[in-house]
């Protein structure tokens, strides 16, 4: 097994479900000490519990900032240091959500999970992060299409990979990377429960994408830990999309 993040410390927000549980699955399985966190304690605990000891929960939500500082303090407390960050943590409408019927609460609620709190999340983690540290943005690519009835979470996703650029630029001299990954559909329990209430919107997607399937969970995992490792020491300020194609073609 390879062990590129033996002895390496990493928080992943978000972490308790799908791509972030796959991403801490992967990166304790590479030697690395994971913090993860979730807004809610029963999910949590059953990620812990797939984990093992090698990681920490600590519950809490990435739009409030006294939670991150939560974190940011455990880590602290216990090592002094971070070397990778995954700011995965977001949130997106289950249905449609047309121009004419969005609300000034439905901008708040996903700019304040998708950006502020991805910012802040970034923002404090850097007096813990040093030379050679790696962080990662959660994207999609929502970011760079138009897709109908969801103006809100697209521009969340454009917002964090133009982050990604700006703090590439912001950070370099601290020796600090950013990059982003950017999956398509990805089989997670909130895709799964989007699809499975549409009847043929599964075939559909499948059909536009070259792959001609959603993307795994581990697939985007495998992602991150190669941007995050020292195989990808020369990428910064980078998008690696993972969407079976379906941006390219």
């Amino acid at each position: 097994m390879n062990q590129r993040f033996d002895g390496k410390i990493v928080a992943i927000t978000g972490g308790s479900e799908g791509i972030g549980l796959a991403t801490a699955k992967a990166f304790v399985a590479e030697g690395a000490r994971v913090y993860i966190t979730g807004r809610r304690q029963d999910r949590l605990d059953a990620a812990l519990a797939t984990l093992g000891e090698r990681a920490v929960g600590v519950q809490g939500d990435v739009a409030n900032a006294a939670d991150l500082d939560r974190l940011y303090d455990r880590i602290r407390e216990d090592h002094g240091r971070l070397d990778v960050l995954f700011a995965n943590a977001g949130t997106a409408d289950s249905e449609a959500l047309p121009l004419d019927d969005i609300t000034a609460h439905d901008f708040e609620r996903i700019f304040g999970v998708n950006v502020r709190g991805l910012l802040f999340t970034v923002q404090k983690a850097l007096p813990l992060l040093g030379a050679g540290s790696a962080v990662v943005l959660n994207g999609s690519v929502a970011g760079s299409k138009g897709f109908p009835g969801q103006s809100l979470y697209n521009a969340t996703k454009a917002a964090v990979r133009s982050f990604a650029r700006s703090w590439t630029a912001d950070l370099k001299d601290r020796g600090i990377r950013v990059n982003v990954v950017a999956p398509g559909g990805t089989e997670t329990q909130l895709m799964r429960g989007y699809l499975d209430t549409r009847p043929g919107a599964e075939d559909m997607f499948n059909q536009l994408v070259p792959m001609g399937r959603l993307g795994r969970t581990e697939e985007v995992a495998d992602a991150v830990l190669f941007i995050a490792s020292s195989q990808g020491s020369y990428i910064a300020g980078a998008e690696l999309v993972v969407d079976g194609g379906l941006s390219a073609i």
